[in-house]
């Protein structure tokens, strides 16, 4: 790849450093993405540290040797990367996928900055907040002491329901994949 040196650095720079809150919010308002599911998907949808393991993953585990005998058996480097990267690649595409998928399941910051009317696009992060502070605000707006001691009992059970809730489908998805992270998460280690 031509200028390869270059295109590393630029994303090494924005690894390290961004460019602010206002300015990414003055990128996605410009889209049109404010209240829309693409201020939630978009911005998170590529992260350069893992473009980074997804890389040294492929460098270290899939011989140039294979990927040249492809191209002499007439494989185009699609056909190269369908029929022989992808395959050898499960452990890598797991991590990823585990990752990403925990990533996005805790994510709350962009719904707070940018989901600011349609409440039906809130992730779950954000409903759960919405959920604890309609419960306290009531708690704390009763008359007798009975009454807010029970509320409160209430709001503290919906409360941990909610982090139970919130934990279990991650809870289920990190045994099919765990295989896979162990072996993944190695990338890039000292080889013995």
């Amino acid at each position: 790849m031509r200028f390869k040196k270059f295109f590393l650095w630029v994303f090494i720079i924005t690894m390290f450093f961004g460019g602010g809150l206002i300015p990414f919010y003055l990128v996605v308002s410009r889209l049109g993405w404010v209240n829309t599911r693409w201020a939630l998907i978009v911005p998170s949808a590529l992260s350069v540290w893992n473009v980074f393991m997804t890389k040294a993953f492929f460098e270290s585990n899939i011989p140039d040797g294979i990927l040249e005998a492809a191209r002499i058996d007439g494989a185009n480097e699609f056909t190269a990367f369908i029929r022989i990267v992808l395959p050898v690649s499960q452990a890598i595409i797991a991590v990823m996928f585990l990752f990403y998928a925990v990533g996005n399941w805790n994510s709350y910051f962009n719904a707070l900055i940018f989901i600011t009317t349609r409440n039906e696009l809130f992730p779950l992060q954000m409903v759960l907040r919405e959920i604890l502070i309609v419960e306290n605000s009531a708690a704390l707006g009763g008359s007798s002491s009975e009454t807010i001691v029970e509320q409160l009992k209430l709001a503290n059970q919906l409360k941990y329901t909610s982090i139970i809730v919130s934990t279990v489908p991650i809870l289920v998805l990190y045994p099919f994949v765990q295989k896979y992270f162990s072996q993944g998460i190695m990338i890039g280690s000292l080889k013995g």
